[in-house]
């Protein structure tokens, strides 16, 4: 769920702002005013504010045409836009999938720097032709210094800065592998984002009450790491998912029972003193050969009187019917499926088409989990198998989309 206040829209795409972006505002519209009034005194205390309140708009507004460069050079691609949010550190486009190739991925990535230095040329440009020390003339002059910052600083090479977009489109076409060029781009954020970190704290401590600077810098260099640390998570899981098939994935937890068995003795032998069974899976089968899944559903709707010569082969759905995928199938493609189809298990069979296994989304993550080296209980495992839903820190469904559209790019 998109966070924020919906507040519009622009070119077509959801505009939000955060709950943080007012209490930034606030402070950028008093720190204007607090300069201003020191540098130019002869300006009225109603100037300054205004025209602090003035500047702190048109910051943002900066910052939401920077990411809406990204954003309509990504539709040009036929990407769809989910949403641009505003939000303490500046903003960000929800962009649906990844570009499919190096060379688009780089042209979304520079967009949005250049449409910054569009900005700061056309400002320096027509400051040219304003008189000095009109309080216009200031707040264009400093608005060009910002949209030149901003396009600088997010050249610097690493995520989740459009640099480090730049490189990890950059190392991708270099090496043809996508994930590469992720996990280099990931490792450098970090690296500056430590550094940030390090270089903001110290100044915080030697400034003292005047070291507020540093304390900004830290918390950019803390953001930048966690989100370059989000970026490599979910390019390790991406990648397991791509290298994962059904046949690492599924479980034996089902039973084969007569096909000629009638309704009543199906019934007497298998649920009534096992209830538990009402939750198993049961394939039927008879002269060797599977002939289908039993369809529990069915036998509530059978009247009783037909449970005596009625036998499972009136109730079952023939492999060939059902959803099923097979050993080898990528287990991204069983993720989509079982999410397509809303289906709680999946049937996998073999290449003679027996019946291999079932997989469910409890499978998934804890062979996920195994490869990831992720602590997940059996508890939870088992909560996930009745409840049908993935852990909402994994993004399985995500991550499975953005991989299977990798697949097929290759």
């Amino acid at each position: 769920m998109q966070s924020g206040w919906r507040i519009g829209y622009l070119c077509g795409i959801p505009l939000y702002i955060d709950t943080s972006w007012l209490i930034i505002l606030a402070l950028l519209t008093l720190a204007n005013h607090a300069n201003w009034e020191n540098v130019h005194p002869e300006w009225s205390s109603a100037v300054t504010w205004c025209a602090g309140f003035l500047m702190a708009l048109l910051l943002f507004a900066s910052v939401l045409i920077h990411e809406l460069g990204h954003s309509l050079v990504a539709q040009s691609q036929g990407i769809k836009v989910n949403s641009i949010r505003l939000f303490l550190f500046g903003g960000i486009a929800s962009i649906e999938r990844e570009s499919k190739t190096a060379k688009e991925a780089f042209e979304v990535a520079i967009a949005g720097p250049a449409v910054s230095f569009i900005i700061f040329a056309l400002l320096a440009l027509a400051v040219q032709f304003l008189p000095e020390s009109n309080p216009v003339t200031v707040v264009a002059v400093d608005l060009a210094r910002i949209n030149l910052v901003l396009a600088l600083f997010n050249l610097i090479p690493g995520l989740p800065l459009d640099g480090g977009q730049i490189v990890k489109a950059a190392v991708w076409q270099i090496t043809g592998n996508r994930f590469v060029g992720v996990h280099w781009a990931a490792k450098a954020g970090k690296l500056l984002g430590f550094t940030a970190m390090t270089l903001g704290i110290s100044a915080l401590l030697l400034a003292g009450r005047n070291g507020i600077a540093g304390l900004w810098i830290a918390l950019l260099g803390w953001f930048s790491v966690g989100n370059a640390t989000l970026y490599e998570r979910q390019t390790d899981l991406q990648e397991t998912l791509l290298k994962l098939t059904a046949g690492d994935t599924i479980n034996c937890d089902f039973r084969v029972v007569d096909a000629n068995l009638t309704l009543r003795e199906f019934t007497d032998k298998y649920l009534l003193f096992e209830p538990q069974n009402l939750n198993q899976i049961f394939y039927a089968a008879s002269e060797g050969r599977y002939r289908g899944m039993v369809n529990m559903e069915q036998i509530h709707f059978r009247e009783r009187s037909l449970w005596e010569t009625h036998t499972l082969l009136s109730i079952v759905s023939p492999l060939t019917e059902i959803i099923s995928v097979n050993e080898k199938t990528p287990l991204v493609e069983v993720i989509n499926q079982l999410e397509t189809h809303q289906l709680k298990q999946i049937t996998v069979l073999s290449p003679a088409g027996a019946v291999a296994g079932v997989i469910d989304r409890g499978d998934i993550v804890r062979t996920v989990g195994k490869k990831l080296n992720l602590a997940i209980s059996d508890a939870e495992i088992k909560q996930i198998k009745q409840e049908g839903r993935y852990p909402q820190s994994l993004q399985l469904t995500a991550m499975a989309k953005a991989a299977a559209e990798v697949l097929e790019t290759q």
